[in-house]
């Protein structure tokens, strides 16, 4: 059969263009008009598919990867499963080095795409060889033939989103857009969709979500990573207990914090409210939007581009988890009518 534009060769070429979709209920009370675009709607259900494809060909171009060779990384999880699909068309072992605070429909799908899983403790310094960072390390200082993606360090992760994310929302808003808003993690998506935008507009502004817990926000405004920052919080994928060197501070205008309760109830508002079943850090995202719209940020003229990185289905024995909500302690009288009671029809 010869190629064809509706079908693909294998899954690794439906990564990228993905949809921007207006916001319509959920940001009907704000200045403005709001645009996500859906990395959920990559294969792998994350924006983590454009670096993983990306870094791992520029590998092979470089010789540095043959078949049968080992990837090694760091992840949250959303890398990890990105690796792991990238590996299996590509003929790779993945070894991956993964947070405890990750949730466990993370885990489950990283061992099920064929991954070797070491789950590391979240709470404890970068440094400490039980880290997943020095874990990596150590995997691939043992196993020859191997590649650490190193996605915190390596540039390649910005390239990534400034050849590919970039240039489709500048295409997709007609030029139009005004602000950007996504989280910052290893920084690879703001840094990189931050550059194009700002070669094209140098007057966008690029906006960082951050988490209460985390080092970035006060870095970014003193240049000084204050270890006092750091305390454990819940949201996955978004902040850091170090500065990543991926990130272009430069690029990013400001940083905004937000904790783990709203954004929780943020990303359970936008399903129910636009039928987008998005993740943890897609509530983060909109719940920086919410913040900076109450301190007056926005104009009713300004179009405003948020990064949805992933989708809901990583979190549902989490933000999706009554059970778990309540073991959180993110239900009260103000909110407890999201509490949605199942009955069974006997």
């Amino acid at each position: 059969m010869g190629k064809s534009k509706k079908i693909a060769n294998n899954i690794l070429e439906l990564i990228g263009e993905t949809p921007m979709i207006r916001l319509n209920k959920v940001a009907s009370k704000l200045k403005g008009e709001y645009f996500a675009k859906i990395e959920g709607c990559n294969p792998g259900h994350s924006a983590k598919d454009r670096i993983a494809l990306y870094i791992i060909e520029e590998a092979e171009r470089k010789g540095l990867l043959k078949p049968g060779n080992t990837i090694i990384e760091t992840t949250s999880g959303n890398t990890g499963f990105s690796i792991a699909m990238v590996s299996i068309i590509k003929g790779y072992e993945c070894k991956l080095a993964v947070s405890s605070k990750s949730s466990q429909d993370k885990i489950d799908m990283l061992k099920a795409m064929g991954a070797e899983v070491y789950v590391c403790p979240a709470n404890v310094p970068a440094d400490d060889s039980r880290s997943y960072y020095q874990v990596a390390k150590r995997l691939h200082e043992e196993i020859k033939g191997s590649i650490y993606i190193n996605q915190y360090f390596n540039y390649l992760n910005s390239e990534a989103h400034y050849r590919t994310t970039g240039p489709e929302i500048w295409k997709q808003t007609n030029g139009e857009i005004t602000h950007l808003v996504t989280c910052s993690g290893t920084g690879g998506t703001i840094s990189g969709i931050g550059k194009y935008l700002k070669e094209r507009n140098p007057n966008i502004k690029i906006i960082g979500v951050d988490a209460y817990g985390s080092v970035l926000k006060k870095y970014h405004e003193t240049g000084e990573f204050d270890e006092k920052e750091i305390f454990p919080y819940r949201i996955e994928g978004l902040g850091k207990n170090l500065i990543p060197s991926v990130t272009d501070f430069d690029t990013i205008d400001k940083y905004v914090k937000v904790n783990d309760e709203n954004s929780a109830h943020t990303a359970r508002d936008i399903v129910k409210t636009e039928g987008i079943f998005v993740g943890y850090t897609s509530g983060a995202a909109f719940q920086a939007v919410k913040q900076l719209s109450d301190k007056g940020e926005f104009k009713e003229t300004d179009k405003v581009v948020i990064i949805f990185p992933d989708h809901g289905s990583r979190y549902l024995s989490k933000i999706y988890s009554d059970k778990w909500m309540e073991e959180q302690g993110f239900f009260d009288s103000k909110n407890e009518s999201l509490l949605k009671k199942i009955q069974y029809v006997k």
